[in-house]
């Protein structure tokens, strides 16, 4: 409709026909044969596959390679262990005086290890990984018991280490919801 040639007779026909031209175009647009763009994956979603990448790698070259099928717990802290030589947290051994320290004053030659909370991350991570890649859950060697365990001590040992008892944090509870 040209506006200058037919200005409209009042507002409620310029308001109907401003309406028109907005259904037209979103007819126009959901009936394009055109699909969506594709979503990019999530920070979460990458780092998963990355992890599962390094996991398969870890399978790949151990010495036998081993399958996803023949894979256990064991299997999941072997490569949990061998993680710890990429770490960045400095963990302090019982015999050394800054043990029990949180800020100690000096360097000391202790190591550096994985955090317990970025080994819990990967291992929630990688069970999820696990059963989108053909596991099964029940045979996840990613939650089996001797996994729990091991970062259940992780965390307990890093944390007495640093001088700091672990406590469990609560979730604050929405204000306004009874």
């Amino acid at each position: 409709m040209d506006y200058a040639a037919n200005p409209p007779n009042s507002i409620s026909s310029y308001t109907t026909t401003v309406t028109n031209a907005a259904a037209a175009i979103t007819t126009a647009t959901s009936s394009s044969s055109n699909p969506p763009p594709p979503s990019l994956p999530s920070r979460y979603e990458n780092q998963k596959r990355r992890d599962w990448n390094t996991f398969s790698q870890y399978l790949r070259n151990h010495r036998p390679p081993l399958s996803l099928a023949m894979c256990s717990g064991a299997h999941v802290l072997e490569f949990l262990r061998y993680l710890d030589q990429f770490g960045k947290t400095k963990v302090h051994n019982q015999t050394c005086p800054f043990f029990g320290i949180p800020n100690p004053p000096s360097p000391c030659p202790c190591p550096l290890r994985q955090a317990w909370g970025s080994l819990d991350a990967l291992v929630g991570r990688l069970r999820a990984a696990y059963e989108e890649n053909g596991g099964r859950p029940e045979t996840n060697p990613f939650g089996a018991r001797a996994v729990r365990l091991y970062l259940r001590e992780v965390r307990d040992y890093q944390a007495k280490a640093r001088g700091v008892s672990y406590q469990k944090r609560r979730r604050k509870r929405p204000s306004g919801i009874n």
